[in-house]
């Protein structure tokens, strides 16, 4: 009989604002780091993906994904004086889920197998949801797409390379490896400094789990859901998508700024949960 992983309060908390800041500070460092285009297809480091799928996969997983998604809204976005409305919510969704699951499938963080499927997983799902939004959006029609004109389907083309070049770039290097390197490193030490227990196959997730109709459903759901978020975004009714004046003049030291935030914060949740440990190990002695 397998039992359900749970946390308190105060430690689902601390793994979201975890989550949160050190994710918004890798979304920082990824800001400065200048993007090469051929034509349309731009070739850029996307994201460090590792640092959420670690989390994930080692901690809970909703709150390590709901944290992370959040972290780029506020440090990536917010931050900076900018937020782009429903487009945010498209992105908070896709990554947030596609985290999600990949942080389920993981039932044994020791297995190098089941680690590595879970972290390329995750970044396929999430690039595979805004690939089909974005050929959504020129299909129907509330987005333009100019490598041929009159000639909407050319964007399966660009949007499919894209796809693979996010998958193979960004997905390998900054997603698969990393995770596969410190996930099982970290597992049965990271989790005491933060006064919790290692998940285990004993309150895992099992893949009957994850192919759950409700589950199944839900996500269906939400990938639909992100697509009427972004639809709505390239309409008049995105009247919540805004730009700060002093944006443009000062992003180099805004991003520098959120940086040193994200890192505090980062910091400081550390050394308040390692100190909370000590204290609590302390007591029991």
């Amino acid at each position: 009989m397998k039992k359900q992983y749970t946390l308190t309060q105060s430690q689902k908390m601390m793994v979201f604002i975890l989550s949160m800041s050190l994710y918004g500070l890798s979304n920082m460092i990824t800001e400065l780091v200048p993007s090469v285009y051929l034509g349309p297809v731009e070739f850029s480091i996307e994201y460090f993906a590792f640092i959420p799928l670690t989390l994930c996969i080692l901690f809970h997983p909703l709150y390590a994904a709901v944290g992370a998604a959040l972290g780029e809204v506020i440090f990536g976005e917010l931050m900076l004086g900018q937020f782009g409305g429903f487009g945010e919510l498209e992105k908070f969704i896709a990554f947030s889920l596609a985290m999600y699951i990949a942080g389920i499938m993981v039932s044994d963080p020791t297995s190098k197998r089941q680690v590595g499927i879970a972290a390329i997983s995750g970044v396929i799902i999430h690039q595979l949801i805004s690939m089909m939004v974005d050929i959504g959006k020129v299909w129907i029609g509330v987005d333009d797409f100019e490598v041929l004109p009159g000639l909407a389907e050319s964007v399966v083309i660009v949007e499919g390379f894209a796809f693979l070049n996010d998958i193979l770039f960004s997905g390998i290097l900054f997603a698969l490896l990393p995770t596969l390197y410190l996930v099982p490193r970290l597992y049965g030490k990271i989790e005491p400094l933060l006064g919790m227990k290692p998940r285990t196959r004993e309150n895992a997730h099992s893949i009957r789990g994850i192919l759950h109709p409700k589950l199944v459903i839900l996500s269906v759901i939400l990938a639909f859901s992100a697509f009427g978020f972004e639809f709505l975004s390239e309409t008049d009714l995105n009247v919540f998508e805004w730009e700060a004046s002093f944006a443009e003049d000062s992003e180099s030291t805004l991003t520098w700024i959120s940086i040193g935030v994200a890192g505090v914060v980062a910091a400081l949740i550390l050394y308040m949960t390692i100190s909370r440990s000590k204290k609590e190990r302390k007591n029991a002695a």
